[in-house]
């Protein structure tokens, strides 16, 4: 048998006794089209593209890949799932910690 727990408060899951929910957040850059004029045709552009080449040249393969897309999959039990679904980006904790120095 398959034992899950939960990613947010580590509470197990298991498959035949209470409903287990999947998160799955996606993300990528995002490339807005751009008006290319007559001067950008016309530049030269050779040392903007080794410049990038020379920075990607100490970057590995994960590195330069996480910065393009990059997915993650969590278990949540029904209780953190609700707290997710309310707050899915987490705004109320990072409020909660500021107010937590003061």
């Amino acid at each position: 048998m398959i034992h899950f727990t939960c990613d947010l408060c580590g509470k197990a899951l298991l498959a035949d006794e209470e409903t287990r929910y999947i998160a799955k957040i996606e993300v990528y850059a995002a490339y807005d089209p751009v008006e290319i004029t007559g001067d950008d045709l016309e530049k030269d552009h050779e040392d903007e593209m080794q410049s990038l080449l020379d920075e990607m040249a100490d970057m590995d393969a994960e590195e330069l890949e996480g910065q393009v897309y990059q997915s993650f999959r969590f278990d949540l039990c029904p209780k953190c799932r609700a707290a997710f679904v309310r707050d899915p980006l987490g705004k109320g904790m990072r409020l909660r910690a500021r107010f937590e120095h003061n």
